[in-house]
């Protein structure tokens, strides 16, 4: 039996939520629509009266591909859209503060995406998977990714092919670097001696410059690097990395704004030196980092680069074990400015720790805002002003969200 409803607002995960509730994947708030009724969830879902907002979606594959949310909206609403989510998850801890308008990153600018590659009976299929389901849709024409990306599509055939059992799909991920594409294969087969002959020869005929199975290197020339600042990187295989370029240079932006004059910078979630390394043209820099890996990347970068001041790194994973107040003041010597970037669950050891160590400038950048409030409220609460947020979209047409922020003692 269908149902007409009317759509009141967007839920965090993109869905238009009416009455009851009632979640209504791509639908807009002032929309009235028609559907079956499964549960919490609306199906089979017609558009009665459009919201004047809606669009044609710019790619093919969107009703069938679950790797965007929002292409049905105008980039005008998906903007505010964001803004207010932002907003909200402040608001709900009982803060204000200046929303800087939002940076939006163009199509076809991402540089990283993890493709599900599936072995047939007739070859192999290559795409992303479906809303909520593990079928994978093929997207030739894909709006998100880089031209370089996209050329990648016949080689993630050809690694299902060789080395994907029939049950479970390869996640090949590629990313763009300066050398050419740095690809990491997860959830094949077992790499064996035969396995790997096959899989070397890809290398040239696609002009990789890293293959990557699992844990183990098949091959790389040049190492594949990315450039943060002065410095070159080679990023451990499938280490964390900002989605786009643009993305990047918004938050790194935002960030310099923030610790401007600042001497002695410590970087925590430092990664492989995305903020630490172009920082350390101005400014003595301690990176800290959960993964060894990464950090020795990050320092063999510095060691490489020209015209930089001082970067020192150290593993340890701050969630266990935060950087305690009297390790901010090493040798007398206290910090001039914090830049934390945690993962999506925020940093609430850290900020407990750096409310008792008032520094005097914090550049947060955060990927989650409903966490990044729930710690911009304990610095607040500390002492702390919240002078600024500036939102960042570099997953477009996505609802993921993300921001840096300034504050001061």
């Amino acid at each position: 039996m269908r149902v007409s409803v009317d759509i009141d607002r967007l839920g965090l995960q993109g869905d238009g939520i009416a009455e009851g509730p009632l979640f209504a994947p791509r639908t807009l708030p002032g929309e009235t629509v028609s559907g079956v009724v499964d549960g919490t969830q609306l199906t089979d879902i017609r558009i009665e009266t459009p919201s004047e907002h809606r669009v044609q979606a710019p790619c093919r594959h969107y009703k069938a591909c679950g790797g965007c949310q929002l292409q049905h909206a105008d980039g005008a609403f998906v903007a505010d859209w964001k803004l207010g989510v932002v907003r909200q998850a402040l608001d709900a801890q009982g803060l204000q503060t200046d929303l800087r308008p939002i940076h939006t990153s163009p199509a076809r600018s991402r540089r990283r995406a993890t493709l599900a590659a599936r072995r047939t009976k007739k070859g192999a299929l290559v795409g992303f998977h479906g809303r909520a389901t593990d079928v994978i849709t093929e997207v030739p024409d894909c709006q998100l990714l880089q031209p370089e990306l996209m050329q990648a599509l016949p080689l993630a055939e050809e690694l299902a092919i060789l080395g994907a059992s029939r049950k479970t799909a390869l996640a090949v991920t590629i990313t763009s670097s300066e050398q050419g594409l740095d690809v990491l294969v997860r959830h094949g087969k077992p790499l064996d001696g035969p396995l790997r002959m096959q899989l070397a020869p890809l290398v040239e005929r696609y002009d990789l410059a890293r293959l990557s199975w699992e844990e183990e290197l098949i091959a790389m020339d040049p190492p594949p690097t990315q450039s943060f600042g002065a410095a070159q990187v080679c990023p451990p295989a499938g280490s964390f990395l900002q989605a786009t370029h643009d993305g990047e240079a918004a938050l790194l932006a935002a960030v310099q704004e923030v610790v401007q004059g600042a001497g002695r910078i410590i970087d925590l979630f430092a990664g492989c030196g995305t903020f630490s390394l172009p920082l350390a043209k101005q400014a003595e820099v301690h990176a800290v980092e959960g993964d060894d890996a990464m950090m020795l990347a990050l320092d063999t970068g510095w060691r490489k680069a020209q015209g930089l001041k001082k970067v020192t790194t150290e593993t340890r994973d701050l969630f266990r074990r935060p950087v305690l107040p009297d390790e901010l003041t090493p040798f007398g010597k206290p910090f001039e400015a914090v830049v934390i970037d945690p993962p999506r669950a925020g940093a609430e050891a850290q900020v407990a720790e750096l409310t008792k160590a008032r520094v005097p400038i914090i550049a947060y950048v955060s990927c989650n805002p409903v966490t990044f409030a729930r710690d911009a409220k304990a610095l607040v609460s500390a002492g702390y002003s919240l002078n600024w947020v500036q939102t960042v979209d570099q997953f477009r047409w996505s609802t993921h969200t993300e921001l840096a922020a300034s504050f001061t003692l």
